[in-house]
């Protein structure tokens, strides 16, 4: 009997053990980033951000912004269709309305606001909302690339064609090292490195990122090229080898 309340106890420690080992590893899961990607918190560290991941939505809706184009159809009212351009402001003006903030609202979401503006005018107005000009698909370049800019993100493009894109490598840059930056919410951003010096001296591009609108690349500055104005240039290649670093 005492054997048996012994294995008894022992089993118990043990499955306690096991749960607080697994509640650790599911923390650990959650609060850890997968690989290189980590989600950073703007204005936060590092730590804090993996302690209080947030969660975003898959294919969110395109936001309007300043300078984007809509053309309103109303069915039964064709004297109230118009064409309405985002102000600098984030407002539009609708005929007979007046002023309406817009800006970062969808077009579904732009469609409702307008239909209730409208309403106190019109019974039920039937309201079509259509987007005929909006900011084109961009991703970013800079650090140490041929043309550090603003690109038009045509197609789907990889993050060895975005540096091909903004013109290459220049000789100080640290390809070993190149950061993505992607921004998953109005809150959080996205970062993880990638050796493209690794990829394309092997000729293996599994690991090659497909971009998203609004993505940022970054290529740093190798070690040699952040010392080299400190070393007489005639006794460089006695210390440093390039292709090392």
């Amino acid at each position: 009997m005492r054997n048996r309340i012994l294995c008894c106890f022992g089993a118990g420690i043990f499955l306690v053990t096991v749960t607080n080992t697994h509640a650790a590893q599911g923390k650990q899961a959650i609060g850890t980033p997968d690989g290189l990607t980590a989600a950073l918190k703007l204005g936060t560290t590092a730590q804090e951000a993996a302690e209080h991941p947030e969660l975003h939505h898959r294919n969110p809706r395109y936001q309007l912004v300043k300078d984007d184009v809509l053309q309103l159809n109303f069915a039964l009212t064709p004297e109230f269709n118009q064409t309405v351009t985002v102000q600098p402001d984030g407002f539009i003006t609708l005929l007979g309305v007046g002023d309406l903030h817009v800006e970062g609202q969808t077009v579904p979401d732009v469609t409702e606001s307008i239909r209730a503006a409208y309403s106190k005018t019109l019974h039920n107005p039937i309201l079509t909302v259509r987007l005929t000009e909006f900011e084109k698909p961009y991703f970013i370049a800079g650090g140490e690339v041929g043309h550090p800019g603003k690109f038009e993100l045509r197609g789907d493009t990889t993050l060895t064609e975005a540096v091909a894109i903004a013109g290459g490598f220049t000789e100080s840059s640290k390809h070993s090292q190149v950061w993505l930056f992607r921004r998953v919410s109005n809150d959080w951003v996205e970062t993880r490195q990638f050796d493209l010096k690794k990829m394309l001296n092997s000729g293996n591009l599994r690991e090659d990122a497909h971009l998203r609108p609004g993505d940022m690349l970054y290529v740093p500055k190798n070690t040699l090229s952040k010392i080299k104005k400190f070393i007489p240039t005639s006794t460089v290649g006695w210390y440093f080898n390039p292709t090392t670093l």
